[in-house]
């Protein structure tokens, strides 16, 4: 495998640990995304740094994503429960 794409980076403090941010140009040609599960491996010479799944959704991007048509209509279709009725 072949690097065509690289950058120098810093490792810095983060809490009790240490990171390394990732350009927005490097994260596009690995295809990370925010949320993007990973798996850091120590290897002869190295760090090596996999996507292992696929990145876990924002609130608003379930929300986007979200057809009430297809899904039943109501998010939570209950009875009131309180206040909200109104007589």
């Amino acid at each position: 495998m072949s690097a065509t794409t690289s950058a120098e980076q810093v490792i810095q403090q983060w809490g009790n640990g240490l990171a390394v941010r990732l350009t927005a140009k490097i994260a596009k040609a690995a295809h990370l995304a925010l949320g993007q599960p990973v798996k850091v491996e120590v290897v002869e010479g190295g760090v090596f740094l996999r996507p292992v799944g696929k990145p876990r959704l924002t609130l608003e991007q379930k929300l986007k994503l979200f057809d009430p048509k297809l899904h039943g209509g109501e998010v939570m279709a209950d009875a009131p429960v309180g206040r909200e009725v109104i007589r």
